[in-house]
């Protein structure tokens, strides 16, 4: 890894409800979900401060207190947290307009803080940088994109968004992981929906994100199913 991610902020939304982990967590945030013997917040800031991170904003909503205190307790050296909290659910579009006018240094990584991708956002960050696009989507081969809806890509941009489909089998997702410039933060601002995928993206003209697509491990943290799953793909990151 090198330090890439050191002259950009990093965004992490991370204000759900968490509703289909409610029987398993609690009233523990998901970002906050145990990973063996830490919290995924703590492999989450590891993993980033891997790639050279130096600040991080917080969007938040719910148990937003829970997550504030584990960031004043025990937020690593060197990386400063920025909390941001929403004042009703906002959807994922709207919690980035309200935190927008706290990204200093572009582009931002916006991350969604309920699900990881195992790719080397320093190769995510040149390909953006590359491409020249306003905003970039990291995307992952999956066995069932159904699950998630699926992406179209020509060359390297993203010609469409396919909806869920339980029979959808194996395709390319949108793994949650974005690269946006001032432009991109402008165009969530105009078109005013709560939802990035569905009011913002399905809304571009097609080619006007960049896609870089691989074959990353991937967890959904929001499921039991990869909750469970989460200390072995999370292993490498363990005891760092």
């Amino acid at each position: 890894m090198s330090g890439c991610l050191s002259g950009i902020d990093v965004v992490v939304l991370a204000g759900g409800r968490g509703t289909r982990l409610a029987g398993v967590l609690g009233d523990t945030p998901k970002v906050l979900a145990p990973i063996g013997e830490r919290p995924y917040l703590s492999l989450l800031l590891a993993w980033l401060q891997g790639f050279g991170a130096t600040r991080v904003i917080f969007g938040l909503g719910h148990l937003a207190g829970a997550v504030e205190t584990y960031l004043q307790a025990h937020a690593p050296e060197g990386l400063a947290c920025i909390s941001v909290v929403e004042p009703e659910p906002l959807g994922t579009a709207g919690a980035i307009h309200h935190l927008a006018s706290h990204i200093r240094n572009l582009p931002a990584l916006v991350l969604n803080g309920d699900t990881f991708v195992d790719a080397d956002l320093c190769v995510f960050l040149a390909s953006h940088r590359e491409s020249g696009a306003a905003g970039s989507i990291l995307c992952t081969q999956v066995a069932n994109a159904g699950r998630y809806g699926s992406v179209e890509i020509q060359g390297d941009k993203i010609s469409s968004f396919r909806e869920k489909n339980p029979d959808g089998g194996a395709g390319v997702i949108n793994a949650g992981v974005y690269l946006f410039e001032r432009k991109f933060l402008d165009i969530i601002a105009a078109v005013g929906g709560p939802s990035l995928e569905t009011d913002v993206f399905q809304k571009l003209k097609p080619g006007t994100l960049n896609a870089h697509a691989g074959e990353f491990p991937f967890l959904d943290i929001g499921t039991p199913e990869d909750l469970a799953r989460a200390p072995a793909i999370l292993a490498p990151y363990l005891d760092n």
